[in-house]
């Protein structure tokens, strides 16, 4: 029986980016209505996609399933950083929400502000930022070297691995 969480170990850099293209868009209405309780769904979101990547996410689900088969040929990348910078993204949320609730929303609205414009880095721009920062990680030894080989050796990107079935 297939487990019912766990980050893939590979993921489609093109459903990455759609996903993250979705976190802008509902970043960017959260902040253009003052509706800034819509934080608390982007951390539901972010906690989905930490926990088990797109499988129940309706944004991944939706990034995987309709939107990236229709932009070609996925482009492989590995899952570990892709899933340490959603949990970036849930950690900057859920501290929005949590400022929301403690009646700070000036600094629910920088925060929700910085994570438009991380996502907007990776949904346009394919940089990913909480990816960068974790490459960096395993080069201090912060993070175990063997987590990511592709991460720790730039040079291994350019061989394409085709995604484990799930």
């Amino acid at each position: 029986m297939a487990s019912l969480i766990g980050f893939p170990a590979v993921v489609n850099e093109k459903a990455a980016r759609v996903v993250a293209a979705g976190v802008v868009v509902i970043t960017a209405f959260t902040l253009a209505t003052g509706w800034l309780w819509l934080s608390a769904l982007l951390a539901v979101g972010f906690a989905l996609r930490v926990a088990a990547g797109p499988r129940y996410s309706p944004l991944g689900r939706l990034a995987s399933g309709t939107v990236a088969p229709r932009l070609g040929e996925p482009r492989i990348v590995a899952g570990a950083p892709k899933q340490f910078a959603q949990g970036v993204g849930l950690v900057f949320t859920l501290a929005a929400t949590v400022a929301l609730v403690l009646g700070a929303p000036v600094v629910t609205v920088v925060l929700l502000s910085v994570l438009l414009v991380f996502a907007s880095l990776e949904a346009f721009l394919g940089f990913c930022a909480g990816c960068f920062v974790f490459g960096k990680l395993i080069r201090l030894g912060l993070v175990a070297d063997d987590t990511c080989a592709e991460c720790a050796d730039i040079s291994l990107r350019r061989v394409r691995r085709e995604p484990v079935a799930g």
